[in-house]
């Protein structure tokens, strides 16, 4: 598996297998005691697998207002770049791995719904003389196969965060193209070749072994399929470091405890995001990121 990714301005070629032995050295002391981090604490694997599993299972229901209140509303602008970055085409199979609340997929099938619309328009538009029969059958059609085969099969670990998700489907109207199962990153419980783009959206500095989470991408996903990451980078910039630094810190925990009267949950969330590498050493994982234009977040794009 290659991954051709536009970065700095030039094409480069790397393996999947460079970028999961490129992990396993950097965490290989940590690797032969069998520990690991859980924000700014050093824990058991499973210990630490526990803890990620209550600290969403206790944010489930405020977890897309505290977005809101940790990313000052640039989350919503990160995800609509990876979906127009995406470009999913009619028929996509999407796998939206730690997609929680359904905020990416969603965004999946409006684009395709765009999608559907367009083709619709240009349709009429090319023909130049439409009976009233043939407009009024057109309409009649329009909602049949409108998502053109494709779909979304929303995967988190977390029962929680999919019965919000769920919820939250039904309440914004997205009655078709979603699947919602709960599973593991590590393990996910698909078969192989399954999918044309995989996401993970701020998920996957929570997992553990993140090794197994991208050999089990590459497992699922078809030939000439995506991998797409989205996650928090840090601050490079001094100044905005330090401004962020005392947002993260000092203002969004007691937002947390204000709002979903949980503080240690979202000083994890904190903390995890300070821990997780910063672009330097990213690069070990993924070797060379293409970043959007935008504040604080790294998007990392392979193909097979």
């Amino acid at each position: 598996m290659t991954a051709p990714v536009h970065s700095a301005g030039r094409w480069c070629l790397a393996s999947w297998r460079s970028v999961r032995l490129g992990y396993q050295r950097l965490h290989q002391t940590q690797a032969s005691g069998r520990e690991t981090h859980f924000g700014f604490q050093t824990v058991s694997e499973e210990e630490k697998g526990e803890r990620v599993y209550h600290v969403f299972e206790s944010v489930a229901k405020n977890y897309d207002v505290m977005n809101d209140s940790m990313s000052l509303g640039i989350h919503r602008l990160w995800k609509d770049w990876l979906i127009r970055h995406m470009k999913p085409t009619p028929g996509t199979q999407l796998l939206d791995v730690a997609g929680g609340t359904g905020d990416v997929s969603f965004r999946f099938i409006n684009y395709i719904r765009a999608q559907r619309e367009k083709l619709y328009r240009d349709k009429l538009d090319s023909q130049e003389t439409l009976s009233w029969s043939d407009i009024s059958k057109s309409y009649s059609n329009k909602d049949q196969g409108s998502l053109m085969g494709s779909h979304a099969v929303i995967c988190d670990i977390n029962k929680e965060m999919l019965k919000v998700g769920k919820e939250k489907s039904l309440q914004l109207g997205y009655s078709e193209g979603l699947s919602w199962v709960a599973g593991d990153a590590e393990e996910l419980p698909f078969a192989d070749e399954k999918f044309d783009v995989y996401t993970i959206a701020f998920g996957i500095r929570n997992v553990t072994h993140i090794d197994k989470a991208l050999e089990e991408a590459h497992r699922v996903l078809k030939p000439g399929g995506r991998f797409l990451c989205l996650e928090f980078s840090q601050v490079t910039n001094p100044l905005l470091a330090r401004l962020y630094d005392l947002y993260s810190f000092q203002v969004i925990p007691v937002l947390g405890q204000v709002i979903a009267g949980d503080w240690k949950s979202y000083q994890y969330l904190v903390e995890s995001i300070r821990r997780f590498p910063p672009q330097v050493t990213s690069e070990i994982y993924f070797l060379h990121f293409h970043q959007p234009p935008t504040l604080f977040s790294v998007l990392s794009d392979w193909q097979c």
